[in-house]
């Protein structure tokens, strides 16, 4: 178990940042901390390192979501961190609060409780935005079941589908949101583990496991708004589709009587004998007419126009 040490140390001896997981950073990693990266693809420790593989939720400078890999290698000396790009918003973060708290660097096990802490914050503002995007959704919907009740407004089969696949990707979002949320919840298991009883950080590592906790909860309730939306709108989809099929199968039960009598006027041309009386063509007119009018006042009698 690592023994904290209470002297606030510089930054960079402390903290050693790298940017991607290149061949010379694998080499540096080799030849001056005997670390094989190569070696490791889950959360494990040894007698030297902690090694916390992670893939973490952040927000991008265009405000996009993504998942990023980082690294966290924490030794009893130091805490070495290995980002895929050189904009690692949560990092921006994480320094904004040692310059404020500048004692955070007496140990790495106080750095490591921060970073874990400022990847929490990043993946609760994304659940966030995401829940935000969720309500705008949701009205989204109800105004197509709106519009579905009442007949009224312009919305069709490819708004609906849009509204699918928007759901479809916020699904995704939030489900590499948990993911994130259960790998941060594993590292600061170990962390918990490598700070001893008595030492002033567990306090902050039972409020660090809480919050993560929180935002897990938050995801979970994002998570489950978004599957109800999604059965909401395929059974909108599914009204949609059945209003369709019911206007062709009313079209085609009004048209077939007249399209009947034209066949048999069709196949004969010799023995019309209704034209050659008076009036003879236009009450063929009105009796087709009529044809076609029994059976939509049988649909409507039955009520499938509602």
């Amino acid at each position: 178990m690592v023994k904290a040490k209470q002297q606030i140390r510089s930054i960079d001896d402390l903290w050693i940042r790298m940017v991607g997981m290149t061949p010379e950073n694998k080499q540096i990693l080799l030849t001056d901390n005997n670390i094989d990266v190569s070696s490791i693809d889950d959360m494990q420790d040894d007698e030297n390192y902690l090694y916390l593989p992670l893939r973490v939720m952040v927000r991008s400078a265009e405000n996009i979501a993504q998942r990023q890999p980082l690294m966290v290698i924490m030794g009893n000396q130091q805490l070495i961190t290995v980002q895929e790009s050189e904009n690692f918003p949560p990092f921006k973060s994480a320094l904004r609060h040692i310059r404020r708290h500048p004692e955070i660097l007496r140990n790495p096990q106080t750095l490591l409780c921060l970073i874990l802490h400022v990847l929490n914050e990043q993946s609760s503002k994304v659940i966030s935005a995401i829940g935000a995007s969720v309500e705008e959704t949701s009205d989204t919907i109800s105004e197509i079941t709106r519009t579905l009740n009442t007949g009224e407004g312009s919305m069709g089969v490819a708004d609906i589908n849009e509204t699918i696949i928007e759901l479809n990707k916020k699904e995704e979002l939030i489900s590499r949101c948990l993911e994130s949320q259960l790998a941060l919840a594993r590292a600061a298991r170990y962390l918990d583990a490598e700070v001893p009883p008595d030492d002033d950080l567990q306090d902050y590592v039972r409020t660090l496991r809480d919050d993560i906790s929180g935002v897990k909860e938050h995801a979970s309730f994002e998570h489950d708004s978004v599957r109800y939306l999604q059965n909401a709108i395929l059974a909108s989809l599914n009204v949609k589709q059945n209003q369709i099929v019911k206007v062709f199968t009313i079209i085609t039960a009004v048209f077939l009587p007249p399209t009947l009598i034209a066949s048999i006027y069709g196949m004969n041309f010799a023995v019309m004998p209704e034209l050659s009386m008076k009036n003879g063509f236009p009450i063929s007119i009105l009796l087709t007419l009529f044809a076609a009018l029994l059976p939509m006042l049988y649909i409507k009698y039955r009520g499938w126009l509602r």
